[in-house]
């Protein structure tokens, strides 16, 4: 019964605060501001979205080609479609249950390719080990290249006074030292639960390395990385008030905006809210910066609920001979 709870609290939770995000931003708005953000959707040139659009399509192609070098050890090489479609449906699946699409995409291998649930679900877990270095690096690079903005904005948020400035960032550093010695011997489950993970990070990040194609498979990642920002980048010449934002902002936005992947379904209502709280910092106005959000978010839920169903219909079809030999 308890597992149950928890199953479904972890399924409820993620698009109930979605919702909630969506509605407290709606709230907020005025008539006038609606009908601003109502007046960007039709204004934008949806030319630009198209080609970000084909950019994040040339990314998951590349993430089902970069499969391919985790899956080759084990001994097995799924057809290329079969593997790009499956990738397409984990998107779609993890709108409805977060996280559920990474089990569904091993069991489209499983069913089409027959790779073992368990192998599939293994190989996913190292390539998201890689996304999460990759995310890391953004971060380090988000922090060193606006390491003035963000000193800038954390200097702000503190107290005036010096001496209350200083007390404050000492207990901080010394509730640090503690939690740590804390968390270092602690045998609570959660805490071990959270050591065993970060355990399992390194050791993915070490398998990595010992494959045999490392270099396609990094330059594989790069690639997916890459295209990510560029998505980010090309859509934002789709209006005019963020055409020409400097790459500063666009670094800090795709961090902060990868952030709200992990706290709704899909970023339904956290996406839109980052990517306008992020483009704040660089004077573009609260409006602005939330109806890019919003054309960002719509366009790419957009896109994987057309291509996420048709990898749904087309499965079958395309392996209709090898499903007819199994009966």
């Amino acid at each position: 019964m308890k597992n149950l709870i928890t199953n479904i609290l972890k399924k409820t939770i993620p698009l109930g605060l979605g919702v909630f995000l969506v509605w407290m931003s709606l709230k907020k708005l005025t008539g006038d501001d609606k009908e601003q953000i109502i007046n960007s959707f039709k204004t934008a040139n949806y030319w630009w979205v198209l080609v970000s659009l084909l950019i994040g399509i040339v990314s998951h192609f590349s993430r089902a080609y970069r499969w391919k070098f985790m899956l080759e050890p084990l001994g097995y090489s799924p057809k290329f479609l079969n593997s790009a479609m499956a990738v397409i449906i984990t998107y779609l699946v993890n709108l409805g249950i977060p996280r559920a699409g990474e089990l569904s995409r091993a069991a489209v291998l499983k069913k089409y390719e027959g790779v073992p649930l368990e192998k599939g679900f293994g190989t996913i877990v190292a390539e998201r080990v890689a996304d999460v270095a990759m995310l890391f690096i953004f971060i380090i690079v988000a922090l060193f290249a606006q390491y003035e903005l963000i000193k800038n904005l954390i200097l702000s948020k503190l107290p005036k006074e010096p001496l209350v400035t200083v007390f404050i960032i000492i207990v901080l550093t010394l509730l640090g030292l503690v939690a740590f010695k804390w968390i270092k011997k602690s045998n609570n489950k959660f805490i071990l639960k959270i050591k065993t993970i970060v355990l399992g990070l390194i050791e993915g990040v070490k398998s990595i390395f010992k494959m045999k194609k490392v270099g396609p498979f990094i330059f594989h990642t790069i690639v997916i990385w890459a295209c990510y920002i560029l998505m980010l980048y090309t859509a934002t010449f789709a209006l005019p008030e963020t055409t020409g934002i400097s790459w500063n902002a666009i670094l800090i936005s795709f961090v902060i905006g990868s952030f709200s992947y992990a706290a709704t379904n899909g970023g339904i209502g956290a996406y839109p809210i980052a990517i306008q709280q992020s483009l704040l910092l660089y004077g573009i106005s609260a409006l602005d910066g939330l109806s890019f959000g919003w054309i960002m978010w719509t366009s790419q839920t957009i896109m994987v609920l057309i291509f996420g169903g048709l990898s749904f219909l087309f499965l079958p079809l395309y392996n209709k001979e090898k499903i007819a030999t199994t009966k």
